[in-house]
């Protein structure tokens, strides 16, 4: 960077130091037994990466994605018009933000603990945060939620009033209980926003979508218009048209019987170490260590044994780790890690011992 002062030039050096923090792969790579992700650990699905190698990169997708248009519509029965296609969920998450700033919105509604990019895009477009969702232009909402897995505390707001209001979908897909609780009409009148590429163990493919509301046609036009070209590529587009095919929506169907058994044990082994779960409708959950004031500690020492875990400081809950559902194998090599880890805070001399993992429910 350079600057004059007083007549002068002088070169000072710059580091970039990005402010969003996510799970996944690190400067390190990725880790072996990586908790920190929410990608589906029954993953990659074997149709959907088939497809995905199959993807002719040689030339342009169609530029109006017509057929991968009608194919979404007619997975989720609604008109094409309500497609639009996104290079990713985060894409469309700031696309919107600035469609929303353009129309002259200025307030955000923000869920207490969500994803990063939400606040991200609103600061990046000066948009202030209030309090409740009836102050707001633009909502976004998740269920289940990120970083907790759970209904949205605020459901009774959204798809109410004159709000532009997001529903992320993100993990719909790999939702283990429960269910959605809004009415198909009010669901009619948001946003809801699909990224396949975590339910089907394929985060590096990035590629996503949103349904509109029924009645938003000129925002679609407007969207489009914010849009560059191609915003999904050959490989995005090969992921999306997998995404409606029915072999693969069977094997995301096996996998969450899979993944619901690989929870149980996972929480089983979390509270045998002394940890403290909380409750999660999705493939993740969150943990309190029996000791939060180390944490911080603790996740260093278990990213150098290849075990990586989401510190969900940044959602606002310090001292508490985000655990991605993963196989009993990963678990047994967090519980090893962990009991080392243990060993080291015993004081000279204690014959104290963390307990084992335990046996694997039937």
């Amino acid at each position: 960077m350079t600057v004059s002062t007083t007549g002068r030039t002088q070169r000072h050096a710059w580091t970039y130091e990005p402010a969003r923090v996510h799970g996944g792969p690190d400067a390190r790579g990725a880790a072996a037994h990586d908790f920190s992700t929410n990608s589906n650990a029954c993953g990659p699905c074997p149709e959907a990466a088939a497809a995905v190698r199959a993807a002719d990169a040689a030339h342009y997708p169609d530029p109006l994605y017509t057929d991968l248009r009608e194919r979404l519509a007619s997975w989720h029965r609604v008109p094409a018009r309500r497609v639009l296609l996104a290079g990713s969920a985060s894409e469309f998450i700031y696309r919107l933000t600035a469609w929303v700033v353009q129309q002259g919105g200025r307030r955000v509604w923000l869920p207490r603990h969500g994803y990063g990019d939400y606040a991200e895009a609103a600061h990046a477009w000066q948009l202030r945060s209030v309090a409740l969702p009836a102050q707001a232009q633009l909502l976004w909402a998740c269920d289940p939620s990120s970083p907790l897995g759970q209904d949205e505390p605020e459901m009774e707001a959204i798809g109410l009033g004159e709000s532009v209001c997001v529903l992320d979908r993100a993990y719909e897909p790999l939702r283990l209980s429960g269910a959605l609780g809004l009415p198909l009409e009010r669901l009619n009148r948001v946003w809801q926003l699909w990224s396949p590429n975590k339910a089907l163990g394929l985060t590096g493919v990035r590629a996503a979508y949103a349904i509109a509301p029924h009645d938003a046609e000129d925002a679609v036009q407007a969207l489009e218009q914010l849009c560059p070209s191609w915003p999904v590529g050959a490989h995005g587009a090969a992921l999306l048209q997998a995404w409606t095919m029915p072999g693969v929506q069977a094997w995301l169907a096996d996998s969450l019987v899979t993944l619901r058994d690989w929870k149980l044990r996972q929480v089983a082994l979390c509270e045998a170490m002394g940890w403290i779960c909380r409750p999660s409708h999705a493939n993740f959950h969150l943990a309190r260590p029996a000791s939060p004031q180390t944490a911080g500690a603790l996740l260093r020492f278990l990213r150098e044994r290849e075990i990586k875990l989401r510190d969900t400081a940044s959602f606002g809950l310090p001292g508490q780790f985000r655990l991605g559902v993963l196989p009993p194998a990963s678990q047994d090599a967090l519980a090893g890690a962990v009991r080392q880890w243990d060993a080291t805070l015993l004081p000279a001399g204690s014959a104290g011992h963390p307990p084992a993992a335990p046996a694997r429910p039937a």
